[in-house]
């Protein structure tokens, strides 16, 4: 099929290479000159594994392409738009202006027939309207909503081989048509067995809405008991193994620390809130304003107990700190733990330096006044505490004893639970993880 992606960011990029992948011919569309020009030289322009070889490999065959003209998406039969809904300032709700304005100026160049899909996280309402708009410029046109649920670090295998697409279609013939369209488009997927379903638009952005809420949801949690571990002088690791082999919690993302950050789960659980108190359902999610408030809370939690291990004061203390991306495997600082509880220890006195793999370039456009070096070596050297915040690899296998020879004093706080406290202790240091006696 000939296929057009419309905005070529972290999900647009990668769904482009992907559906080139699949064996379709893709136009990637962005307004962002610069990025346009990376990706046509077949650089991503972030940090995502695989994704560079997808791209070159994708370009190779020829069924791969960028551009800055929407008019070269008119040659498409269906048209996924990718653009993405930050939150507005100011405010909890989701800024729709990317949205509203990339579906402004496709309309004009649909033909009838035409399947548009929407993979943009949005308040729910928001396919309903946008099928009317695009109704009214192109009336055989048809919308269809296909959430993405990608992990930054595993886009590109999410993309290719996801555990379930979901279709939000209209009723009727032009919802049989929609769904045909997407049949066609992931065919090989869904060869191999992945399942689909197909629903109404509502229900197919609540879908979205919902899986953040409730993986949030399960990170506050474990971390609301860790603050009870460490009242109580329990170990929230072992509790939460022992409550993830009941199979109807599971193990994943009760993983306690520093708490979650990124550009969905935060924006999108607030924009989750605002959107229900518009249709006046907001009761049913308080709750996630308590999930947002532990989340927020355990960053200054991190700041207090850095203090601690620092023997009360930051005033003069040289703290590294071992991250700054959110998540290991990329490069996004948005809302990052780790960055914002850096920029807080440095306001209270500290000297702060900060490393990371991938994400410096980065974390220095939104917290310039940090210091920064690429080398952890360097980085770790001379250092009164060290503060581990994003779990990268090279970070969870350091040599304590190595370390020891590097620091000024051997004191570290484990944010994210990934280190062994018995090795370190055994090398002398001085460590404190969360939640953990």
């Amino acid at each position: 099929m000939r296929i057009s992606v419309i905005g070529c960011g972290y999900l647009g990029a990668v769904h482009a290479a992907a559906m080139a992948k699949l064996g379709h011919d893709v136009i990637g569309i962005d307004v962002d000159a610069r990025r346009i020009s990376e990706l046509q030289a077949g650089r991503a322009p972030f940090f995502e594994p695989g994704l560079p070889e997808l791209l070159t490999e994708a370009q190779q065959t020829g069924r791969l392409a960028f551009s800055t003209d929407l008019a070269e998406a008119a040659s498409a039969v269906v048209h996924f738009v990718c653009v993405g809904t930050p939150q507005r300032k100011g405010e909890n709700a989701a800024d729709l202006r990317y949205v509203d304005a990339a579906f402004s100026s496709l309309a004009e160049h649909l033909n009838p027939g035409d399947v548009v899909v929407g993979k943009s996280t949005v308040p729910v309402g928001t396919a309903s309207r946008l099928a009317d708009e695009v109704r009214e410029i192109t009336p055989e046109a048809v919308l269809a909503w296909n959430p993405e649920f990608l992990r930054e670090g595993h886009a590109v295998k999410d993309t290719l081989t996801p555990d379930r697409f979901v279709y939000g279609v209209p009723s009727g013939p032009a919802g049989e048509a929609a769904t045909a369209a997407l049949d066609e488009v992931y065919a090989v997927p869904l060869a191999q067995g992945t399942p689909r379903l197909v629903m109404d638009y509502a229900t197919a952005e609540l879908v979205k809405a919902a899986a953040n809420s409730f993986l949030a949801t399960k990170i506050s949690f474990i971390n609301a008991m860790a603050e009870v571990c460490d009242a109580a002088g329990a170990d929230v690791t072992a509790l939460a193994d022992a409550i993830g082999m009941d199979e109807r919690i599971g193990r994943k993302f009760l993983n306690a620390g520093v708490g979650f950050g990124g550009g969905c789960l935060p924006k999108d659980i607030r924009a989750f809130m605002a959107r229900a108190g518009e249709l006046g359902a907001d009761q049913a999610l308080t709750f996630l304003r308590e999930v947002d408030a532990i989340n927020m809370r355990r960053r200054t939690r991190v700041v207090e107990l850095t203090r601690e291990l620092a023997g009360g004061s930051l005033i003069g203390k040289r703290i590294t700190v071992l991250g700054a991306a959110f998540k290991p495997e990329s490069d996004d600082v948005r809302d990052s733990p780790a960055l914002s509880v850096a920029a807080q220890l440095q306001l209270q006195g500290a000297t702060v330096t900060v490393t990371d793999p991938e994400a410096l370039a980065n974390a220095k456009q939104r917290f310039p006044e940090l210091s920064y070096e690429p080398d952890s070596k360097t980085a770790i050297g001379r250092a009164h505490v060290l503060v581990l915040l994003t779990e990268w690899k090279e970070y969870r296998e350091l040599d304590p004893a190595t370390v020891a020879n590097q620091v000024t004093e051997k004191r570290i706080l484990d944010g994210r639970n990934v280190l062994d406290p018995v090795a370190w202790r055994e090398a002398g240091w001085t460590f404190k993880g969360i939640g953990r006696p």
